[in-house]
């Protein structure tokens, strides 16, 4: 029904910025809330941000709050995170995912799922 690509990951030193992007194919992406995850090897997937379908609503974990921002142009059918301050911690694989739900026990899930882009952030 939908497809997520994300791109932007690379390589940058600590302190840098980067900013990622999911291009997201069908004809009703603006229906979905959206969110960013993200894996590190040996690590379970963790919650990054999510935003609602129309923009107006954000939320970012805590560790990230006033470094990453999350945004999408429904106009062009794109996710956004933008980080910055980036720390080596920050180092994994990012997934965009749409149709963001919460469980009831108050896990954060998507139906859909990008391939992800790898982040590397050196010290």
């Amino acid at each position: 029904q939908v497809r997520l690509v994300e791109s932007g990951g690379g390589l940058v030193q600590a302190g840098g910025s980067l900013r990622l992007s999911c291009a997201a194919s069908g004809r009703t992406f603006s229906s979905y809330n959206m969110g960013w995850f993200r894996q590190a090897p040996g690590k379970e997937r963790e919650f990054v941000a999510a935003i609602s379908w129309n923009g107006v609503s954000t939320y970012a974990a805590d560790s990230m709050k006033g470094r990453f921002t999350i945004s999408r142009d429904n106009s062009k059918n794109t996710l956004y995170l933008q980080m910055n301050t980036l720390k080596p911690e920050d180092t994994a694989v990012y997934y965009c995912g749409g149709d963001l739900t919460i469980d009831g026990l108050g896990r954060r899930e998507c139906h859909y799922w990008g391939q992800g882009t790898q982040v590397t952030v050196s010290s």
